[in-house]
């Protein structure tokens, strides 16, 4: 199976990819079920690319609805090696404006309705998470971004809310007073379930609005916030052309097998059955 250098998965207004070719839209079939769409895959220059729109390709599923251990499953099958995940924030700080794109870092997480583990049956795995991005793709983006002259944050930590409901007013000073700087509603459980799999991570957040918490808040129109999805979808496409012509991203050796080496059952002791459904994951 050809590899993949670098799977895309788009969040709220990013629902393909610019610059590639040999496009094919591949139906992949899941031991967790289906994903959220057929994934595009093809080449971008001499990088191998695959693309998922996180929310499927008419944005018909909701937060807490998205199938994550099927999306990572599936880019797994098709042989991705590092995943950039795009997605929609708002912002917690006042010098994260709407425009800003945000190198995330840290996560929070806050869901509670989602399946966060492929390892749920008799075999039981405790994957280290103090570092959740992988440094080598985070440095490649943030490359990119200067290059584009596209303003950007170096570090964020991103705290993960169930949705679809945005967050109260108490909420959204709660988090603040976390020190959190952006809130989103999908990179949980996506980047545990990719570190589960071997797959290195890293996130962008396009800053679309101010949550709640800012004075100034009501004042902005939906329209406001559509015209600055679509901005910031137009400078991700810009991104991921650059990144993907660059591709030389070098995959974490010690994040390919961090979840077999973080099994604590005997494996002697696990089902075949188990061992069968995990087949692609821990491969």
């Amino acid at each position: 199976m050809t590899k993949i250098d670098i799977a895309f998965i788009g969040g709220s207004g990013l629902y393909k990819i610019p610059d590639i070719s040999d496009v094919k839209w591949v139906k992949v079939s899941t031991n967790f079920g289906q994903p959220s769409s057929e994934i595009c895959t093809g080449s971008i220059g001499k990088c191998n690319v695959a693309f998922l729109p996180r929310h499927g390709k008419f944005h018909t599923i909701s937060p807490s609805k998205i199938n994550y251990r099927a999306n990572i499953e599936a880019l797994k099958k098709l042989g991705s090696e590092n995943i950039i995940s795009l997605s929609a924030v708002g912002s917690l700080r006042n010098d994260y404006i709407p425009g800003d794109f945000v190198l995330v870092d840290q996560f929070i997480d806050k869901t509670y309705l989602r399946k966060k583990t492929f390892f749920e049956d008799d075999l039981v795995v405790h994957l280290p998470m103090a570092q959740p991005v992988c440094k080598n793709i985070k440095n490649k983006l943030a490359d990119s971004l200067k290059n584009l002259r596209i303003n950007f944050h170096n570090q964020g930590t991103y705290v993960c809310i169930e949705g679809p409901q945005f967050s109260t007013l108490a909420e959204s000073e709660l988090f603040r007073s976390w020190g959190c700087d952006v809130i989103g509603m999908t990179n949980m459980p996506e980047a545990k379930l990719s570190l589960e799999a071997g797959i290195c991570y890293a996130s962008v957040g396009m800053v679309t609005d101010f949550d709640c918490w800012h004075p100034d808040h009501e004042n902005v129109s939906v329209d406001q916030i559509v015209k600055t999805l679509n901005d910031n979808s137009e400078k991700a496409k810009k991104l991921i052309s650059s990144i993907a012509k660059d591709h030389k991203l070098i995959c974490n050796e010690k994040i390919k097998n961090l979840a077999k080496n973080s099994v604590i059952t005997n494996i002697e002791k696990v089902k075949n059955s188990t061992k069968n459904k995990l087949k692609n994951i821990l491969k």
